[in-house]
């Protein structure tokens, strides 16, 4: 397959980041690397979405922390970005609203026909450029003006970083700027383009919990979107799917990296790099990147038990 003609994918995580690690970061380098490794897909980009402060979690600190945290860890990533949406709603939010959300967004900003996994885009492409200005990638001939993956995210992550990534001084906000478009750039290819929900098997093992999720949502996130899993060692995921109806149901929607080797950063959490912190434990540095250490120390952050 030709890179156009693949699934052109952004990969979205949300969680609480608190404080965002090393294996969160190895989470998106795994699903990257596989998804490419199929063929199919072809990875542009991936999204940090920290939870809202309303979330309840005990021990939770605050989004601008948190935010900042997960800033400095993909300070040196040209695929990752941080998304303050989430954290700057009036409330919590669901994780299917989120996905949503960045559908939503990314059908205004690239002007693409976003599809999902059960019914995948023929037509990919709407409408016509908003203007006559030729489109940004015109030489066929010219391979260093191809459209390639970090070129087109790279555009799309500009204009989003204009629209999201500076809290104006106002109560309400609306994220999505009505003049931006990206249409000639991504309708010069024609791609298909797909959000996923990327997640450890933790979260796909919370499907499995009677109440917690609504099966609404449930439907709507693996059965419209569609979740790439990155297994902790040992975790049988086949097991945890065939445990849940809707996972069951949607087992084709769901990608689960397979990785031969055992990886340290598969076993990292914040749980542990809190506890580490919080006993002075030096194996903190293995758990969390250098300049969020520095940041914790700096705003004496998860010192105390109480987080």
């Amino acid at each position: 397959m030709t890179e156009t003609s693949k699934t052109h994918v952004i990969l979205l995580s949300c969680g609480s980041f608190n404080p965002i690690t090393k294996g969160h970061i190895h989470m998106f380098e795994k699903a990257r690397e596989y998804l490419h490794q199929t063929g199919r897909f072809i990875v542009i980009g991936g999204i940090i979405s920290p939870v809202h402060d309303s979330y309840g979690k005990p021990g939770l600190v605050s989004s601008q922390h948190r935010l900042t945290m997960c800033q400095l860890a993909v300070q040196s990533s040209d695929w990752i970005r941080v998304d303050p949406w989430e954290c700057y709603q009036e409330t919590w939010q669901t994780t299917c609203s989120v996905l949503e959300h960045h559908r939503d967004l990314m059908k205004r900003v690239t002007g693409c026909i976003l599809s999902n996994v059960n019914t995948p885009s023929t037509t990919p492409v709407i409408g016509q450029p908003q203007n006559q200005t030729p489109p940004i990638y015109q030489d066929h001939n010219d391979m260093n003006h191809k459209p390639t993956a970090i070129k087109l995210w790279g555009k799309i992550s500009e204009n989003l970083g204009k629209i999201c990534c500076v809290r104006p001084n106002m109560e309400r906000f609306t994220f999505v700027d009505e003049n931006a478009n990206l249409g000639t750039t991504v309708r010069y290819e024609e791609i298909e383009l797909r959000i996923l929900l990327l997640c450890g098997s933790d979260l796909l093992e919370s499907f499995c919990i009677p109440g917690l999720w609504k099966d609404s949502d449930m439907e709507v996130i693996v059965g419209d979107f569609g979740i790439v899993v990155v297994p902790r060692d040992g975790v049988d995921t086949e097991r945890i799917m065939n445990h849940s109806s809707v996972l069951r149901k949607y087992k084709e929607n769901i990608i689960v990296v397979k990785d031969a080797t055992n990886h340290p950063m598969s076993i990292v959490s914040s749980t542990k790099s809190r506890l580490a912190l919080q006993h002075g434990d030096g194996h903190v540095v293995d758990y969390l990147s250098q300049p969020v250490i520095d940041y914790i120390l700096q705003s004496q952050l998860y010192i105390n038990t109480s987080g």
